[in-house]
């Protein structure tokens, strides 16, 4: 086995290495004597534990020590201050040439992980700290476990990269606390915009053992665990449903993963098939197919996807590209919100939420002010109500956010935002009325989706002062900012955007002042695609159906519904005055406006009788492979279009954008890798977006 590690660390010759440290601590009441093992790489919580062929001869080694001992009671293994592990490191993965060597990567994590449930005395995982992949199974691996009730983050995301748990994790979960759950860990949550769970719920899931508070965690852990040592606490674990139980969570999963992806994420399914058969598997049976599943995942293309749309989520999203020095960023004290609609309160929560200063909309009578205040309160009470705040937080921030009819309620604020109708004549209005009340140096930031920020700001006094801030619905979740700058925006409003856009724990992007800026762009032209076939005669189920290989959040027409036929209308039309010759109006989703149509689907969640009888007409019906490959191909040319125009600085900006603002499917890493993959960058322009391939970020 050392060998192997040895062989393997070429491969991660820039490994941050966790070393195993390790030393004796007395058990309480008289239980003898215990081999603590600390996982520290060295660095503060900023840089997480992880696991490569290093590491693991590390952990190796102090394991090897301690099953040599005959003076030792016990065995546990802990973490550095805020983190436990969080699993393999994943930087030499893409330098991996060939099948055997990735079957070599799997085999030493079980190698070595396997041990602490193969010692001659018990062994002890104290979860104190964030636990994911790998750290998750070296638990797991354990006799026993303890969790933190502060553990912010614990979860199993190798499906949502395009592997699988493949330390142990397909195996020893399901025979810990069943199919079911460990579904939902293992499928359910990656899938879910890679969804972690806290502390307090590893405790409730029957993974952990015992649960106890940050103050006192590694005591009362030791404690316990010499309690169970001397035979005071006996654990008594559920026994596992390996009948119809089992069979039944399995199908469940397979359901929910065609539904969702249709076959776009070959790790899902690998993984659902091992929890299946780990039913009736032994260990070794267990761990040897995990070991085949690595080697195969390990080398396949979505494996490189997901590790390069984890690069941009993590690293180039941390870093925007253009973005002007933070120095020059101003201190932003009170915001104020032009507007109270459903997306101004949203607005409204999450500046109060994040920056924790008084924040102040206006509308054009009190019941609406009234009502957007309201809205911010109630959702703070349901934040109160899951745990999310306690009551002192939530009365804070309710206390921040209050309404006015005067613009004079901004005098004093650093940044003002309008969230008002999308027509640049009501836009420009508000803002050459919000210009009079506050001071110049202050920031007015428009949420604008589709209209240019140059026009807005033209006819103001300082106009470099305005700078696109474009949110997408629901602000709570998607995490894109798209941040416009003007023609003559200056350095100082744009270092003071970006600077807000971190402390509102957003991914901020650069963009130029184009129409409909990135996400808009391309998902109004690939709906454009989606209803213009449905013109031509294509019924609108096939077309809406003909997009489900690639394994979207939501389909075209269901998107439709969410963003609202209006708006849908207003943005195609602004594109198409840009663009005549590259984006059309749909007649028939103009006409379906004009009916004061604003759902697409019925309560049954068939399409409405009266929607679909808008979808009529034409006799030339598409494939659903004709649709997609004629929507894919108008994104090709038009990415091409838009970094030629300088829209954004790179591909990569583009993909992060989609990723994070239009839930591309991170299976498939970035769009324009995906359009490389499959050759319709170089059928449509000829060059693929990225001609050496992926590289590093």
């Amino acid at each position: 086995m050392i060998s192997a590690i040895e062989a393997a660390r070429e491969q991660f010759a820039d490994e941050v290495v966790t070393r195993a440290l390790s030393r004796d601590v007395e058990l309480p009441y008289g239980a003898g004597k215990a081999v603590l093992i600390t996982l520290d790489n060295g660095h503060d919580h900023t840089k997480p534990n992880t696991f490569g062929p290093a590491g693991l001869l590390s952990l190796n080694e102090a394991i090897d020590a301690a099953a040599a001992r005959t003076d030792i009671v016990a065995v546990a293994i802990t973490g550095k201050p805020f983190i436990f592990a969080v699993g393999a490191d994943l930087n030499g993965v893409p330098k991996i040439q060939n099948r055997e060597q990735a079957h070599a990567i799997g085999k030493l994590g079980h190698d070595v992980f396997r041990k602490l449930g193969e010692l001659h005395v018990p062994t002890f995982a104290f979860i104190n700290g964030a636990a994911m992949g790998g750290g998750v199974e070296v638990a797991l691996h354990c006799t026993y476990r303890t969790v933190s009730s502060g553990v912010p983050a614990f979860a199993l995301p190798e499906v949502f990269l395009g592997l699988v748990p493949g330390w142990g994790g397909t195996y020893l979960l399901p025979n810990l606390i069943g199919a079911e759950k460990a579904l939902k860990l293992i499928i359910d949550n990656p899938l879910a915009q890679n969804k972690t769970i806290k502390g307090p719920q590893v405790y409730e899931m029957g993974i952990a053992d015992a649960i106890f508070e940050p103050a006192d965690f590694l005591e009362e852990s030791l404690r316990w665990a010499a309690k169970v040592v001397t035979g005071e606490i006996t654990v008594e674990r559920p026994e596992v449903d390996k009948g119809e139980a089992w069979d039944q969570a399995v199908a469940t999963a397979r359901w929910t993963v065609d539904a969702k992806l249709h076959g776009a994420s070959p790790a899902a399914v690998r993984a659902i098939d091992l929890v299946a058969e780990a039913k009736n598997r032994t260990r070794d049976e267990g761990f040897a197919a995990e070991d085949e599943a690595l080697a195969d995942l390990i080398l396949s293309d979505q494996l490189r996807a997901g590790l390069y749309a984890f690069d941009l989520v993590q690293k180039r999203a941390r870093r925007p590209k253009g973005a002007p020095d933070k120095s020059l960023a101003r201190p932003v004290t009170k915001v104020g919100i032009i507007g109270a609609g459903l997306m101004a309160s949203q607005l409204a929560l999450l500046f109060a939420r994040r920056l924790e200063v008084p924040v102040v909309m206006t509308d054009l009578d009190q019941e609406r002010v009234d009502r957007g205040v309201r809205y911010v309160h109630d959702e703070v009470d349901k934040l109160l109500a899951k745990g999310r705040v306690n009551s002192d937080k939530a009365n804070r921030i309710k206390a921040l956010v209050t309404g006015s009819l005067s613009y004079e309620a901004f005098a004093d604020a650093d940044f003002v935002i309008e969230a008002v109708f999308e027509e640049m004549s009501v836009k420009k209005t508000v803002f050459a009325k919000a210009e009079e009340h506050i001071s110049p140096e202050a920031v007015l930031a428009t949420n604008t989706s589709s209209l240019s920020i140059s026009e807005m700001a033209a006819d103001l006094k300082h106009p470099e002062r305005v700078v696109g801030f474009h949110f997408f619905n629901p602000v709570a979740v998607l995490p894109l900012l798209e941040i416009i700058r003007g023609e003559r925006t200056d350095d100082a409003t744009l270092a003071t955007a970006f600077a807000v856009a971190k402390q509102l724990k957003k991914t901020a992007v650069l963009v130029k002042d184009a129409p409909a800026f990135v996400v808009n762009r391309l998902l109004t032209l690939f709906m454009g695609e989606v209803l213009s076939s449905v013109e031509e005669g294509t019924e609108p189920e096939v077309a809406d159906r003909a997009v489900a290989p690639l394994g979207l959040p939501m389909s075209p027409l269901m998107l439709l519904q969410l963003v609202g036929p209006a708006v849908a209308l207003h943005v195609a039309e602004t594109l198409h005055a840009a663009f005549p010759d590259r984006f059309r109006v749909s007649e028939q989703l103009k006409a379906m406006v004009e009916a004061g149509k604003t759902t697409i689907y019925a309560p049954d969640f068939t399409i409405d009788p009266e929607v679909r009888a808008f979808f009529t007409g034409g006799d030339s019906p598409k494939s659903e492979e004709e649709i997609l490959n004629r929507a894919l191909e108008a994104l090709a040319r038009e990415i091409k279009i838009m970094l030629d125009e300088g829209v954004v600085a790179e591909p990569a900006d583009i993909d992060l954008c989609m990723i994070t603002g239009a839930g591309w499917p991170f299976h498939l890493g970035g769009i324009t890798p995906y359009l490389d993959r499959t050759g319709i960058s170089e059928k449509v322009n000829g060059v693929r977006f990225h001609p050496d391939g992926l590289k590093a970020l």
